[in-house]
């Protein structure tokens, strides 16, 4: 298949996850497109609304789910807001997978601690479900996520399926009345796990300030660097590497990542988030 022509997708379903925040259900049109598509957990595509252009967004979906794709979005400017008005029925265009994903089978046996802020929660969301799927495979997996409100929680039922196969914790930057949960920042629930660092990988993606400081935090814990994963697919926009937008420190987000460790990218992280 070329990977410059867009294949069509009827918009199946469409679920509000948070203020400004839904979950577009994608099915291929052409079977044997919908057949073939496969992905890897952190990969992303690009999404073409037409008349209004295309952008880059992180699949949501789990691996297992042969039948469709989901994206998880916010809505931003011009182009997710005509996604947004388009709802159900609605036909896009779709190329990729594209880039790499979070190297789940170099993981198997170990540990792994999941962290994510706010809609950055949704390229993590293939990788839980495929750890979940195969979860003898891995050995203690803790969530931690945080969000500015309870009402910006992303994925509140799923949050609550995840808990029965992996430890979930959640903190709101600002509670409210009902909110019985923590509050803080994401980083105030490193506080409360203990991890081997020796035995232990940790992923994560959410707003830039949240990242900078987690991977801080998860090095002083000792976890060695290699071993602390993040996804910067905040930064694409072109998602070809044509543009040049993501380059930082000689390297392009959306050819060379969007995932990367910390040992790769140390010398830019502060470019970079």
């Amino acid at each position: 298949m070329n990977p410059y022509i867009p294949n069509l997708a009827v918009i199946e379903g469409v679920r509000e996850e948070a203020p400004d925040v839904k979950t577009f259900r994608l099915r291929f049109k052409d079977e044997s497109v919908r057949a073939g598509f496969r992905f890897t957990p952190g990969q992303f595509v690009e999404l073409t609304v037409f008349g209004y252009g295309e952008a880059p967004f992180s699949i949501s979906s789990s691996p297992t789910s042969a039948e469709y794709v989901e994206l998880t979005v916010r809505r931003v400017g011009t182009l997710t807001g005509a996604l947004f008005r388009m709802g159900e029925g609605g036909i896009v265009g779709i190329r990729g997978p594209f880039g790499n994903g979070w190297p789940l089978e170099r993981m198997r046996g170990e540990d792994v601690l999941i962290i994510g802020g706010g809609i950055g929660i949704a390229p993590l969301r293939p990788a839980i479900e495929y750890i979940i799927a195969n979860r003898n495979r891995f050995g203690d997996v803790t969530l931690l996520y945080g969000a500015r409100t309870p009402r910006d929680i992303v994925y509140k039922r799923e949050l609550e399926e995840w808990g029965e196969y992996i430890d979930v914790r959640l903190t709101v930057d600002v509670g409210g009345e009902g909110w019985r949960g923590r509050t803080g920042v994401v980083t105030v629930l490193l506080d409360e796990v203990r991890i081997d660092p020796r035995r232990t990988y940790s992923i994560q993606c959410g707003p830039p300030i949240m990242m900078h400081f987690v991977t801080k935090k998860l090095a002083d814990m000792g976890l060695p660097h290699e071993r602390i994963l993040f996804s910067l697919e905040r930064l694409m926009k072109c998602g070809m590497g044509f543009c040049g937008h993501c380059m930082i420190g000689g390297r392009y987000v959306c050819r060379d990542g969007p995932v990367f460790d910390y040992k790769q990218v140390r010398g830019f992280l502060e470019a970079a988030v």
